[in-house]
């Protein structure tokens, strides 16, 4: 005898909403009809379903999410980086604390304190006629991040060398959520032939039909809900033997909207905004943005980054603000609106000559014209590089050139250690190798730069 049963999952919505009535009512319907045919289903999420760009999961800290999964009939969820590093501890500690869904990942524990109830390593499903499905979580291990917040993430394939008999002993068919990225999900298939299929997610890879390696069915819906993924499989119950795996991405921008869903994500809007309306200052003019030119309120925001962090230098990009601020009463809904990035300030150590390449390397048109996507940055352009505690001397000769930099009256010392202020942003990737490499950085968490932005307001 043979037994049919489906899996369908979101991954990286990243409080993408526009398409969640879409995504939604496609399950509906296939409820409908699985049920109609005594076939069974269930629903998962593969993490980084939050983030603190949208009012939704600012206003709410996350919990606005978890009553949209709650509602839709989600099964189990693992976490991603936007749950664990870009809410506080005590925020991530209760954020599945009314999930009617299990929540599953087994590289992550608290080290303040217990770690939640919720949080468990592995779920096992039973299929009406006990056929039984291990549900595997697994998270990308920032560890500097994580450690900042009182919690410890641990190496996958550490866990894994751990418990993967153990899960096997227990179970039928073997699924990991993995919040790893599509290098590690490779690495996993051809290290662990036990498992049977890895949902994949974090790099925002897109298979439209699954890929296999090694026998392992990987699968991947790419990122913001512009596709939900769907698992087919078949299980001989006579032979205990999987017979067939499928997988497929399915497009969501076209399929029908769900009323009830899109009046529920209206609702949870509406109280996250009422969360969000504290007055946080109050101007007497309006205050404007520019990404390619210095504005005041850029180099206020720039100024509390240095100050706030003890640096000799700081450095922000004028995308980060994305919209101007009237004069009159601001609130936190407005500091959200204009700064929306899950952005960390961070200090790092850099040399004099170190610290020169960034500043030219920071005035160069090709830098500031990129169009950024990822790295906690939520903006469209890089934008000019701004810098507090510092003089920048440029050549007048049309271009961008940096003649002279100046600290405290004095040319930069090119033997000496300066502390430097950013955006966690400019640690990784190829912006600034000297920052990136720097052996030594402070990340400052849980606030984001937001809320530096909120106090240059105040002051």
């Amino acid at each position: 005898m043979k037994e049919k049963l489906y899996f369908y999952y979101t991954s990286d919505l990243h409080s993408h909403f526009e398409n969640w009535p879409q995504i939604v009512g496609y399950f509906n319907e296939k409820k409908k009809k699985h049920e109609k045919k005594g076939e069974e289903y269930w629903l998962f999420d593969n993490g980084d379903h939050v983030d603190r760009f949208h009012p939704i999961a600012e206003g709410l800290m996350g919990k606005g999410n978890v009553e949209l999964l709650n509602e839709a009939g989600y099964d189990v969820a693992t976490i991603g980086n936007n749950e664990g590093i870009t809410l506080a501890s005590e925020d991530l500690h209760s954020l599945y604390d009314h999930a009617t869904f299990r929540v599953v990942c087994a590289n992550l524990d608290c080290k303040s304190s217990s770690s939640p109830a919720w949080l468990k390593p592995y779920h096992i499903l039973e299929s009406k006629y006990g056929t039984k499905i291990g549900v595997l979580g697994l998270t990308a291990p920032f560890q500097a991040f994580y450690q900042q917040l009182g919690w410890d993430v641990l190496s996958p394939f550490d866990i894994l060398d751990g418990i993967i008999e153990e899960l096997r002993n227990q179970t039928d068919i073997i699924i990991l959520l993995s919040h790893l990225g599509i290098n590690e999900d490779e690495e996993i298939a051809r290290r662990y032939s036990d498992i049977d299929i890895i949902i994949g997610g974090h790099t925002h890879h897109l298979f439209k039909n699954g890929e296999y390696i090694d026998g392992a069915l990987l699968t991947a819906a790419g990122k913001h809900g512009t596709h939900l993924g769907e698992v087919a499989v078949e299980w001989n119950i006579d032979t205990r033997h999987l017979e067939k795996k499928e997988a497929y991405a399915i497009p969501t921008e076209q399929l029908k909207k769900d009323d009830g869903v899109t009046k529920k994500v209206k609702d949870i809007r509406s109280k996250a905004v009422h969360e969000l309306g504290t007055p946080v200052a109050y101007l007497r003019e309006p205050l404007h943005i520019a990404w390619f030119h210095d504005t005041p309120l850029m180099n206020r925001l720039t100024e509390q980054l240095r100050l706030w962090t003890s640096a000799d230098i700081a450095m922000l990009n004028a995308g980060v603000l994305l919209d101007h601020l009237s004069a009159g009463e601001i609130t936190y809904e407005d500091i959200h609106r204009i700064c929306p990035h899950p952005m960390n300030p961070c200090l790092v150590e850099l040399r004099g000559d170190e610290l020169m390449e960034v500043i030219r390397a920071a005035h160069t048109k090709e830098l500031t014209e990129i169009r950024l996507k990822g790295f906690g940055f939520r903006g469209e352009v890089i934008g000019k590089m701004v810098f507090a505690g510092i003089d920048i001397e440029m050549d007048d000769d049309g271009e961008e050139h940096v003649k002279r930099v100046t600290f405290a009256g004095e040319p930069i010392d090119y033997d000496r250690t300066y502390r430097f202020a950013t955006a966690d942003t400019f640690t990784f990737g190829r912006f600034f190798p000297e920052i990136a490499y720097s052996k030594t950085k402070k990340y400052f968490m849980p606030e984001l730069l937001r809320d530096l932005l909120s106090e240059a307001l105040k002051s």
